[in-house]
């Protein structure tokens, strides 16, 4: 059964009175070079367990499968259900969970399911759950690897971003901080059956074995980044007074130190420059 022929996955749909949803922003792989690639750059390999979120008909569960020990795929759609098990059938590697991701305990997941076994994260992601879901997996410091997904092509562009750079926004620096990230490869809006408006790309976010700050200055920092970056072109010390409740002159004094001008936003700094400027704002209040 080849999954990628819109043939047969019409045929398949039909059988099982499926239609898409919008609401989940369902677009289902059908170039047939897409997945295979995407298994190969997210450590879909002997050894490893791999998460997958969103299954659609299987295209990328089953080429999971073929290459790492075990797949476990949360699918939140249950019409999707009996649809799986026809196209994975062949499969016995293969565990589908029923839930919603961002309700998910994925910790616990991987301690019960991949025992013996390293961990990764590959999905096709909605557009519409993108940044909760990348969020929802760094925050939690996952035992994963790598986490491997594919994004709106101007998501990718954003998150791939230099911190500092006119592109980059909070979350370019919320991913920055957890680890290292990378576009691996752009995709066509042709790809998917139905095609959405937009290109995707997929990316690729390698997190840092160890937190880079203690749980409180991690907290610190991330409340200076989301004032600064909510109000873009206020100066940092109009945005984080306003927002934060920072003293003014504790901004100034803290940019001075680094060198900055009292006039710099934060969009400016680079990510070494945010956490040493949210450090010495943090000392000089506490």
């Amino acid at each position: 059964m080849i999954l990628t022929n819109i043939g047969t996955v019409k045929d398949i749909l039909s059988r099982h009175g499926f239609s898409f949803s919008k609401g989940l922003g369902q677009n289902f792989i059908i170039n047939p070079d897409i997945c295979p690639k995407i298994a190969e750059n997210g450590n879909a390999q002997p050894g490893y367990g791999i998460i997958e979120i969103g299954t659609g008909i299987g295209v990328l569960t089953a080429e999971l499968a073929k290459r790492a020990d075990k797949v476990c795929a949360v699918e939140i759609d249950s019409r999707l259900l009996p649809i799986l098990e026809e196209t994975l059938a062949d499969f016995d590697n293969i565990k589908i969970f029923n839930e919603d991701v961002m309700k998910c305990d994925l910790r616990r997941l991987i301690q019960e399911e991949f025992q013996g076994l390293r961990a990764a994260v590959c999905a096709n992601l909605p557009y519409y759950i993108t940044s909760p879901v990348i969020m929802l997996l760094l925050e939690s410091r996952l035992p994963v690897d790598s986490i491997t997904v594919m994004v709106q092509k101007e998501a990718a562009q954003r998150l791939c971003a230099r911190v500092g750079s006119r592109e980059s926004g909070a979350i370019t620096v919320a991913v920055n901080y957890y680890g290292t990230v990378r576009q691996v490869f752009g995709v066509s809006r042709g790809s998917f059956m139905p095609a959405p408006n937009v290109d995707s790309a997929v990316i690729r976010i390698d997190p840092n074995p160890e937190p880079r700050l203690d749980e409180e200055s991690e907290k610190f920092f991330f409340k200076v980044v989301k004032s600064g970056f909510s109000q873009r072109r206020k100066t940092a010390a109009n945005a984080l007074s306003s927002l934060a409740g920072i003293p003014k002159e504790n901004v100034y004094v803290a940019l001075e130190e680094l060198g900055l001008p009292q006039s710099a936003r934060l969009e400016q700094l680079d990510l070494e420059q945010l956490i040493e400027f949210s450090m010495k704002l943090k000392n000089s209040i506490t």
